[in-house]
């Protein structure tokens, strides 16, 4: 039975609370690990473990007595999972596929043996190897691994810009001529069921790299957006996926899609299925690691999903800016409850629902001008 199974998550963000949240409602024991005391998560469950998800002995004692661990970061100790799965755990996604999507060059390798088209880039070591690709730029540099939000992420226009550039292993990608940003959520469970979520428009923040706001779905050509959700099953497949995959992607200017990158968990860009689809994110993942038939992905109506970022002027006003945004019919506010204060991260969303599109961008207009 299900009350029975004791389910861990290796981090405590808003999306393992976000994860808790549907794993009440199938009556489930959920522990939690995160190095921060004060994670979102650590106020939703009673058994919560301050230790850091990517020490292999911390790992090893929290997974001893679990059934079924899962991740909400790729910032994880494999060899301590890999252990596990040894053991008897049932560990998803797999080590393997955590392992190949951990390091973004060995992700886009991985892509390319599976003829999946990416952005073509460069593996370089350091800062100063970086001078060997002077040719390449401009081009945008991402840090090989723990790069999330933005952070990890810079665009170098000439070599002068070197000099700022990460000390580390990075990947050196082209710039792409980009039209849109697009993001398929994909399910796959044990069977090797799959199930596609409709794509949805990404608009990133130009100077954060952050994710600014989400369309579901997607205005896009037919063609364009089932090529997308071939292109996910292709990859969920090839990875021998449980679990979910959020699948970034590019469409250039001449229609053409390149995959820019994976997260192996629940993604920023499918928080709207809690309000707008049949079967949440987060409800999915949890029949996929359970052996549970798959949920249908359709959606109930269109949204708009606006991410909320910590600034000064929320910071002076936000009780009362929260409360004109929960005014609003249709706009459903997820507050994290993060601890301190850090201009520029993420703190929360609204996802905002209507029967036309015309509706909700009016109403998306009216809570950016609340927020800022």
């Amino acid at each position: 039975m299900l009350e029975n199974l004791k389910i861990g998550i290796l981090g405590g963000g808003q999306l393992g609370g976000m994860l808790i949240r549907h794993a009440i409602d199938l009556g489930l024991s959920v522990s939690v690990m995160d190095k921060d005391a004060n994670a979102p998560c650590a106020r939703h469950t009673s058994s919560f473990f301050c230790a850091d998800p990517k020490s292999y002995e911390a790992v090893l004692e929290f997974g001893k007595d679990l059934d079924v661990i899962t991740i909400e970061m790729e910032a994880v100790n494999i060899d301590a999972l890999s252990e596990l799965q040894k053991q008897g755990k049932k560990v998803f996604p797999s080590p393997d596929t955590i392992k190949v999507i951990q390091d973004k060059f060995t992700q886009k390798q991985f892509l390319l043996s599976h003829n999946i088209p990416v952005v073509p880039g460069e593996a370089v070591e350091n800062k100063d190897d970086l001078q060997r690709y002077e040719n390449k730029l401009p081009g945008c540099l991402k840090k090989r691994r723990n790069g999330y939000d933005g952070y990890g992420v810079m665009v170098l226009k000439t070599a002068a810009d070197i000099a700022k550039a990460f000390d580390e292993p990075c990947v050196l990608e082209e710039l792409v001529d980009i039209k849109h940003e697009i993001s398929v959520i994909v399910a796959r469970n044990e069977h090797g069921a799959v199930k596609c979520y409709d794509p949805v428009m990404m608009v990133f923040s130009e100077e954060k790299f952050v994710l600014d706001f989400q369309v579901a779905p997607a205005q896009l050509d037919e063609s364009l957006l089932k090529e997308a959700n071939a292109l996910a099953e292709k990859i969920a497949d090839a990875l021998q996926l449980v679990g979910i995959l959020a699948v970034e992607m590019f469409v250039t200017k001449d229609n053409k899609i390149l995959v820019n990158e994976l997260a192996p968990r629940p993604h920023n860009s499918g928080h709207h299925t809690i309000e707008a689809s049949i079967t949440s994110q987060y409800e999915q993942l949890l029949r996929a690691i359970l052996g549970l038939p798959l949920g249908a992905t359709d959606l109930h109506f269109p949204s708009f999903m606006l991410n909320i970022l910590e600034t000064e002027g929320l910071n002076a006003n936000r009780a009362e800016k929260l409360q004109q945004l929960l005014d609003i019919k249709g706009a459903h506010l997820h507050w994290y409850g993060k601890k301190g204060n850090r201009l520029g991260r993420k703190v929360g969303h609204v996802t905002i629902t209507d029967s036309t599109m015309e509706g909700i961008v009016s109403k998306a207009d009216t809570i950016r001008k609340i927020l800022n």
